[in-house]
């Protein structure tokens, strides 16, 4: 059978496909189809779907985070593999065809996946405070024939104010180098550059379709190179953009209610999600509320529907109907209306805020951040020399604060989001296939495994 490369274009939709002449190419020799989403439409859950065929109800994953009950935490963007519940598509494969081989390059929850080669990035985080661009990879001597041939992992261009074209150009030749030195039979290929500018500017920005353009440039030299192993290929999206710039501030709404509790240190604010009676865990245009007391849901649920910027308010039926009722999701999921997306803030002062807040910090974030996309929109030169003076002291071996973020005032610059269910075709996410033969009209998300299989002569 042929090898099979599989290249996730984030936000690539129809719209952003009249940009890019080269991807195209691969739709005109063989065929594009439209393709179904989940809800929440984020990266980590739709990932999840593409790779189990199962609704976030089956395989966990209900968000790109969420509330860790057992641990009384928030944590967004894990790395585990074993998050993910179900027969993963690779695992299926091997029934059929023992030997099969797999590299995933970037591809979410990639780490203790029972894969060939993994890639995924992972930043060295030192005792001192430091943070210093780095991947994973397995095996582990992987990891120096990639820097030597690179350079390494470009992490401030993954995300950040800095995040753009380099890092999927980097993401996209570590794909070339080890399907030329590997030759696996399946090769997941992650690329997040649409995500940045459609967030900044907005999908119908004149920046969205530069993008486009630029990623299509960076793409050729993969295509050649699988058009080279006489590849199938096949590029999707998890996701479409779509305009967005009114921010919803549902945890600041429960705290004013007295549902949402903070304590309080060094004269900074963080979220107590051990006595909240309710917090929502923001998502992009989806937020999940934890509410500790059944007997508070339908309050909190009236609560949150008459909050402006809420579309509608998922209980457990709701849930159920979206295939979001896993014991992971929130008692009560939030959508916000097609213009609006979710904040996580909770403070009511920023004088109060945490330092974090300011920071590109994923981690402690106990929700989706945008506006780290942006050096502070109220005062951006102020933020730039002081990106300036802490790339100085790193590079002394000294401590450092990237305090570059704003906080309402990013919240206010963010023009694009997703997570909704796609209402246009135009905005919705697409396939493309090299192989005419496979040709078929629209995929569900669920459909996605399977087809892979059938492609890969393991079905």
């Amino acid at each position: 059978m042929a090898p099979l490369v599989v290249i996730d274009v984030v936000g690539l939709t129809p719209r952003l496909l009249a940009h890019m002449p080269r991807l195209r190419a691969v739709a005109d020799a063989g065929f594009q189809a439209s393709l179904g989403t989940v809800l929440p439409a984020v990266t980590c859950t739709v990932q999840s779907t593409f790779l189990t065929g199962a609704m976030p109800a089956e395989h966990g994953i209900v968000g790109n985070g969420w509330y860790f009950r057992d641990l009384g935490e928030v944590l967004l963007w894990r790395q585990h593999n074993a998050l993910v519940e179900g027969e993963k598509l690779w695992q299926a494969a091997r029934r059929a065809r023992p030997g099969f081989t797999v590299a995933n390059i970037c591809w979410w929850y990639a780490m203790g996946a029972d894969v060939d080669w993994t890639v995924t990035p992972r930043p060295i985080y030192y005792a001192d405070g430091r943070k210093e661009p780095d991947c994973y990879t397995y095996p582990p001597d992987l990891h120096d024939d990639l820097v030597r041939a690179l350079g390494p992992f470009p992490l401030f261009s993954y995300w950040g104010p800095g995040a753009g074209l380099t890092s999927s150009e980097w993401i996209c030749r570590a794909a070339e180098k080890v399907m030329a030195d590997h030759n696996p039979d399946l090769t997941l290929v992650y690329v997040p550059h649409l995500d940045y500018d459609l967030q900044r500017f907005g999908p119908g920005s004149p920046q969205a379709a530069a993008a486009a353009a630029a990623l299509d440039a960076v793409l050729a030299p993969l295509l050649d190179a699988a058009a080279g192993r006489r590849a199938t290929v096949v590029a999707l999206s998890e996701y479409g953009i779509t305009d967005a710039r009114r921010p919803v501030h549902i945890n600041r709404m429960l705290r004013a209610e007295g549902l949402l509790r903070v304590y309080t240190q060094d004269g900074m604010e963080y979220l107590d999600p051990w006595t909240s009676r309710a917090f929502a865990v923001a998502d992009h245009q989806v937020a999940h509320v934890y509410v500790k007391d059944p007997a508070d849901v339908g309050a909190v649920a009236k609560l949150c529907a008459a909050l402006d910027g809420v579309d509608e308010v998922l209980d457990e039926a709701g849930k159920a109907a979206n295939g979001l009722d896993h014991a992971r999701s929130g008692e009560l999921v939030l959508m916000a209306e097609p213009d609006a997306w979710f904040t996580y803030y909770y403070w009511l002062d920023d004088a109060h805020a945490p330092d974090f807040a300011q920071l590109v910090e994923i981690h402690r974030k106990p929700g989706y951040d945008p506006a780290e996309l942006f050096f502070d929109p109220a005062a951006p030169i102020a933020a730039r020399r002081r990106a300036a003076t802490a790339l100085a002291r790193k590079k002394l071996g000294m401590r450092y604060r990237m305090s570059v973020v704003g906080l309402d005032a990013g919240a206010n610059a963010v023009r694009g989001s997703h997570g909704r269910l796609p209402a246009h075709p135009n905005d919705a996410p697409v396939l493309i296939c090299s192989d005419r033969s496979a040709s078929r009209p629209h995929l569900a998300a669920t459909d996605v495994k399977r087809f892979l299989l059938t492609l890969a002569g393991a079905a």
